[in-house]
């Protein structure tokens, strides 16, 4: 501890000349989805689809009872690399593709994700940013893929998010 008080440290992602290709980032913890999570999720983005809300009429159905809603796993699974990879690093989402989903998530069944770094690459039009390309790769707790998908971002180098930080906390930006 210094005469300034103790160090403040700020949880972040990565930045694009921090991220690894070929490397594997394992997020933790889990994250159990509950038949609530998944009440609130489908109603609340107004799917009423039966495979998440009929009990009864799910117990006819093949799976014989109601499925995690497919776009709250992805959903969670991307939020999940969240804080490990793209807390305030990321720019914006350029694009979620080649989703796939091999196997439901029931109520109860826990999600854990990992994601592959496939692709990095300076911008040519926007200077100290890049372009990220990653697979995420969802588990539930007995280690089936449950959801895949691919999806790529724009992301800050760390020099230029920094004297872009510096600018905007020097006043010039209101």
């Amino acid at each position: 501890m210094s005469d300034q008080g103790p160090e403040l440290i700020e949880q972040r992602g990565l930045y694009l000349d921090e991220l690894k290709v070929d490397a594997i980032y394992v997020h933790k913890p889990g994250r159990t989805l509950t038949e609530a999570d998944n009440v609130q999720f489908t109603t609340m983005t107004m799917n009423n689809q039966g495979l998440h809300l009929d009990a009864a009429w799910n117990a006819t159905q093949p799976f014989g009872k109601p499925l995690v809603n497919s776009l709250l796993t992805l959903s969670t699974m991307i939020g999940q690399s969240v804080p490990q990879l793209t807390e305030g690093t990321i720019i914006g989402q350029l694009g979620i593709n080649d989703v796939n989903f091999p196997h439901p998530m029931f109520h109860g069944d826990t999600l854990y994700t990992q994601t592959e770094i496939t692709q990095l690459r300076e911008s040519k039009s926007r200077p100290g940013q890049g372009i990220v390309s990653m697979k995420h790769t969802g588990r539930n707790q007995n280690g089936v893929v449950v959801a895949t998908a691919t999806r790529t971002c724009l992301m800050w180098s760390k020099a230029a998010h920094l004297a872009s930080l510096e600018t905007t906390e020097g006043g010039t930006h209101g």
